[in-house]
């Protein structure tokens, strides 16, 4: 096994790739599989199912040929599904490293844990791989600005997992907004709501046998393995994990931020707590924030124990212009005039559920597709990480705001905290030795 400090030097990514397994060789064989581009999923518990499915359902022109995860009982469960779906079985592995030494890979997806987007992700470039990596796609703006960087860089692509820039009902009405759909528009209101149970309170305990402890923290400083941390818990985590905030409120605030048109704003804003639960949870269970521009402004509000719907909806969007408003959503859209009276609506027929962590759906579905295209004819990407970096960038600084407590006014050309040295170092992280993130 080639050292940690060899490979984030780059001393190792130009070396011959490992000779496939015997599994990868004979369904290289298959007719037309030289034209396909193969795929590593790294992250097998949750969204990597929907990496999965995507893949499979972009199957003429992409293909499983490698799945990584740390956990081996989570990648034997993953590697048994994914034979059976596709047909074949990917080679396996617990070891990153060994996966991104192979020459047989063209893109890596990322549905790791939250402190491994992004150093995954520069090492994937280095590497010589094309990314696909969920949202958010870093830690903290740091490794936001450092991903951006990588990218243009090594020159490969990099697609953020803000999937529903690739729905097409979501195309069509915000390109209707740009054209003035509802007037100048001013205001968007996001939200998310859920019913999440305590995670508890951990007790130190032994790793278990069937998980690498050591490679799982990676980057993040070193800590005594707890039985309430792994595989789900520690989002709530600040050392691992962003908070609700970045593991679903991107999506809809990304949302707003297109339809709006706008990037960077000039002042940020968040309050709330942790009310529900008294617990090992160290973000807020339910939060306010906004992002406020010259003449518009962005919030979301996010219920993580609080299953109460706004506008009889677990997440959504609604875009407020001087001549109507759009009520939007992963199901659809309604259109209003500026009295509140509804003019038009569409339905994809589809339901969507804030307790489906997996999220197999069909915009994840043409996201891979986009990105594939991208990849084989110069398709603009949906979400490149110059654009999704923004919209993850901004809600990380809601998490900033609401560790200081206070307002932060913003440089809107980068996103950085002006004239607050307290909020500025909140921007990075300290890191395990030997693990920090160098483009």
């Amino acid at each position: 096994m080639i050292s940690r400090r060899t490979f984030l030097n780059g001393v190792a990514v130009g070396a011959a790739g490992a000779a496939l397994s015997s599994t990868a060789k004979s369904y290289a064989q298959i007719v037309g599989a030289n034209e396909r581009l193969n795929f590593a999923i790294f992250g097998l518990n949750g969204r990597g199912y929907a990496h999965l499915s995507a893949l499979k359902n972009n199957a003429h022109s992409a293909r499983v040929s490698h799945v990584c995860d740390v956990d081996q009982k989570i990648l034997d469960k993953f590697s048994a599904e994914a034979q059976k779906e596709l047909g074949y079985a990917p080679a396996t592995d617990t070891d990153f490293r060994k996966v991104l030494e192979s020459k047989d890979v063209d893109v890596i997806t990322i549905a790791t844990p939250d402190h491994w987007h992004t150093p995954l992700a520069v090492y994937g470039l280095k590497a010589g791989k094309h990314v696909y990596v969920e949202k958010p796609s870093s830690h903290n703006p740091r490794e936001g600005e450092l991903l951006v960087e990588a990218q243009k860089k090594y020159g490969k692509l990099v697609q953020v997992g803000d999937q529903q820039r690739s729905s097409p009902h979501t195309i069509k009405i915000v390109q209707q907004i740009h054209d003035g759909l509802i007037g100048r528009t001013y205001y968007a209101m996001a939200w998310y709501v859920n019913t999440r149970k305590s995670m508890g309170v951990g007790k130190e305990t032994a790793v278990p046998e069937w998980l690498n402890w050591e490679l799982w923290q990676g980057p993040a400083p070193r800590s005594a393995y707890k039985d309430n941390i792994h595989p789900y818990n520690w989002h709530w985590l600040r050392r691992y994990g962003t908070g609700e905030a970045l593991n679903n409120g991107t999506h809809e605030v990304d949302v707003c931020r297109w339809a709006l048109d706008v990037d960077y704003p000039q002042r940020v804003t968040a309050s709330g707590g942790r009310y529900q639960w008294k617990d090992d949870w160290q973000f807020y269970d339910t939060l306010v924030t906004a992002f406020e521009y010259p003449d518009k402004m962005i919030s979301w509000e996010g219920r993580s124990c609080q299953g109460m719907k706004i506008y009889g909806r677990d997440r959504g969007s609604s875009i407020l212009g001087t001549k109507g408003s759009v009520l939007l959503d992963r199901e659809g859209y309604e259109v209003y005039d500026w009295s509140g009276k509804k003019t038009d609506e569409f339905k994809t027929g589809q339901e969507n559920s804030s307790n489906d962590l997996l999220s197999r759906d069909s915009m994840t579905d043409l996201h891979f597709g986009n990105l594939i295209a991208a990849i084989r004819t110069g398709e603009p990407l949906h979400s490149p990480i110059a654009i999704g970096n923004i919209s993850v960038t901004i809600l990380q600084l809601s998490n900033i705001a609401w560790i200081v407590n206070r307002e932060l006014n913003l440089d809107t050309s980068n996103g950085q905290i002006k004239d607050d040295a307290e909020a500025m170092t909140m921007w990075s992280r300290e890191y395990e030795k030997g693990w920090e993130v160098t483009v």
